[in-house]
């Protein structure tokens, strides 16, 4: 029975030219470990895409219900300092009246800053997966054997 791939000079799939048991040459493992370090990079930007896709998610999600429920409570704030206010006009004028309602809600915004921008110190915006696979593979690649 004669060899298809004679013709060609093509070696049957899985066929080691040099023969069984031979080492790759430099070449062959250069080209591998190249290899091995683009498809881990673009593994590791892939990942990266993902976190922060994943983050933004989150963050767009938390932000339009914060957006609804702040309208909510602004028209809610704003008919209650107006019934507030006309309902001390009973006891002082109208002028004082809204002036102490608008200290009120002074102090309330000012305090409400302050724990908005605490919780907004929160938010990490870095991929920490990644970041921590990245250092993994750099480790990797000065020490491959340990």
């Amino acid at each position: 029975m004669t060899d298809p791939y004679a013709r060609t000079g093509a070696h049957a799939v899985g066929a080691d030219p040099a023969g069984p048991g031979a080492e790759p040459s430099l070449g062959e493992l250069i080209s591998e470990i190249t290899s091995d370090m683009t498809r881990l990079l673009r593994q590791e930007i892939e990942l990266a895409k993902v976190e922060m896709k994943a983050e933004a998610r989150k963050a767009g999600r938390a932000a339009g219900m914060l957006g609804g429920a702040g309208f909510a409570g602004y028209m809610v704030a704003l008919l209650l300092s107006f019934a507030v206010a006309y309902g001390l006009s009973n006891v002082m004028d109208l002028g004082w009246a809204t002036l102490l309602v608008a200290v009120v809600w002074g102090i309330a915004g000012a305090l409400l800053f302050l724990r908005g921008r605490s919780a907004m110190r929160e938010v990490n915006p870095k991929p920490e997966q990644t970041i921590e696979t990245l250092k993994e593979d750099a480790a990797w690649v000065r020490h491959p054997t340990s």
